[in-house]
């Protein structure tokens, strides 16, 4: 019997910030498909009860620690099949709360650490001839929905995506991009207890009237992961509940008058 091509039965699976509200739900799925799953995150105590054959320990925000922590994963067990870089971070902000500190905060962690985590492991794939790469950045890296130092990094790591599909596509290497909408998380929790009308000017920009779970970011990511995806590289996956698609308000509040 052929095995499915959305399996990952035998391949190792790098998840950063596997502790996270998206984070665990990567783990749950890649499990799932087989695969065995190496989680890092910041904190030991982050990756608690996940069902992972190693961690690896490292705050992306500093490139020097992440690379070198990757570096040593990577010489002791050899380098991961598929990678998804889901390290991400920011706070609700417009740009009249933006100055230097936080523009190099939001890029270090969100560009210039994913480049830092992937840059050794890119080097392995290629000397290996395969691998897999998937970002997790943002629908900020496609539209402007505030956040602005945050989705200039979510925007950067999708131009470095399609630099890695371009320049080692032809040893191997693909690299694509899940770009999620508003996720349901645990993060949403505090915003809901101090305002709990926040859903109701949020869920009317959602064509599907909801917002995502981190299951269905999951899913996307770990269908380009698989070699159901083995012709798909550089491309940028919106799973939003139709958000980029269009404006709905603008629709409903203007053409319809509702």
């Amino acid at each position: 019997m052929t095995q499915s091509p959305f399996r990952l039965d035998g391949n190792t699976v790098l998840i950063t910030g596997a502790g996270g509200g998206i984070g665990r739900s990567l783990v749950a799925v890649f499990r799932e498909a087989g695969a065995e799953v190496v989680g890092a995150d910041r904190e030991a105590g982050l990756l608690d009860g996940l069902p992972i054959v190693r961690q690896v320990l490292f705050d992306q925000a500093d490139m020097a620690a992440t690379r070198a922590a990757i570096s040593a994963d990577i010489a002791a067990h050899g380098v991961y099949d598929a990678v998804v870089a889901n390290v991400g971070f920011t706070r609700a902000e417009h740009l009249g709360m933006v100055d230097d500190a936080v523009w190099a905060a939001e890029l270090n962690i969100n560009l210039n650490g994913a480049y830092a985590l992937t840059d050794p492991i890119i080097a392995a794939m290629v000397e290996r001839g395969r691998g897999a790469l998937v970002f997790i950045s943002s629908v900020n890296a496609i539209a402007h929905f505030g956040n602005p130092a945050y989705s200039a990094a979510k925007a950067g790591l999708i131009a470095y995506a399609k630099a890695i599909a371009v320049e080692r596509g032809g040893e191997g290497v693909r690299a694509n991009v899940v770009a999620p909408g508003s996720v349901r998380t645990p993060a949403w929790d505090h915003r809901l207890a101090a305002d709990p009308s926040l859903l109701d000017n949020v869920l009317p920009h959602y064509p599907l009237g909801r917002m995502v779970s981190p299951v269905e970011v999951a899913h996307a990511t770990l269908f380009l992961c698989s070699d159901a995806a083995s012709g798909i590289t550089g491309t940028v996956l919106p799973v939003d509940a139709g958000l980029t698609a269009g404006n709905l308000r603008f629709v409903n509040e203007v053409l319809r008058g509702k």
